[in-house]
């Protein structure tokens, strides 16, 4: 695996880390997570590269080996999409398949809707329709665990998360500026989704609303179900397998 670094569309230093060869498939990973947390650590780029793709897995902005402005101007609407357009647009990527989880997979179905991104298919994993169209009851539990932070209890469910960003070591003012670039998703718009599109969930996870419904909203969707929660089944080989056996060889 390489990892290599370019410049964004406002200049904001990225990093992408490569595994294989053979036809690119692009992932992106969850909020105040990153590739190697999401894709790397538990062997999913590796279990697909070893079907013949090259994977390729952005750090997003704020996350990662990315770096993490401060400047309210590096954060305008829809900057991750525009982020991982940058990332198609740098490296002269033509034909390939995206991929991505939890916020992630929001990002790819915003970018595929609005006509940024033009995948041939599409994997999204751990997202479901309160995830797109009601984000915003999701952003704001995420900036009260920011603005809270060292004050939340161990009884309170929003104790998690915050364990969760302190062990990433997320930088906390330039994520709050982050949750602010994040709008709706209009669910009519999915209709515009018209690539194969894979979507992943855990069987316990609820965090981001239906994705059967979700799938059931996309014109060409296979719907496929891994163990686990949000948080859980990421770290499960069974993910990985699903996105591979879906995919198939390159």
């Amino acid at each position: 695996m390489k990892t290599e670094y370019f410049d964004s569309f406002d200049g904001t230093r990225l990093a992408l880390h490569r595994l294989g060869a053979g036809r690119p498939l692009v992932l992106l990973h969850g909020l105040f997570s990153n590739a190697q947390m999401n894709w790397i650590k538990w062997g999913h780029a590796q279990l697909i590269a070893d079907r013949g793709y090259e994977v390729l897995m952005l750090d997003f902005r704020v996350h990662g080996e990315s770096e993490a402005p401060h400047a309210p101007d590096a954060y305008p609407k829809n900057v991750l999409v525009r982020d991982a357009a940058a990332l198609i647009e740098h490296f002269g990527i033509q034909d390939y398949d995206l991929g991505g989880f939890s916020l992630g997979a929001r990002t790819s179905l915003h970018a595929v809707a609005q006509g940024v991104l033009a995948p041939a298919r599409l994997i999204v994993g751990g997202m479901g329709t309160a995830g797109l169209g009601e984000w915003e009851k999701r952003a704001a539990h995420f900036r009260r665990v920011i603005d809270e932070f060292e004050n939340i209890p161990h009884t309170d469910p929003a104790w998690f998360s915050m364990q969760f960003l302190k062990s990433q070591g997320t930088d906390r003012v330039a994520a709050r500026l982050l949750l602010d670039t994040m709008p709706d998703l209009d669910l009519a718009q999915l209709a515009n989704v018209a690539m194969p599109t894979l979507v992943v969930c855990g069987d316990e996870d609820r965090d981001n609303g239906s994705a059967e419904e979700l799938a059931d909203l996309l014109p060409d969707s296979t719907y496929a179900e891994v163990p686990g929660t949000h948080m859980g089944s990421v770290t499960k080989p069974d993910l990985g397998r699903a996105i591979a056996d879906w995919l198939g060889p390159a």
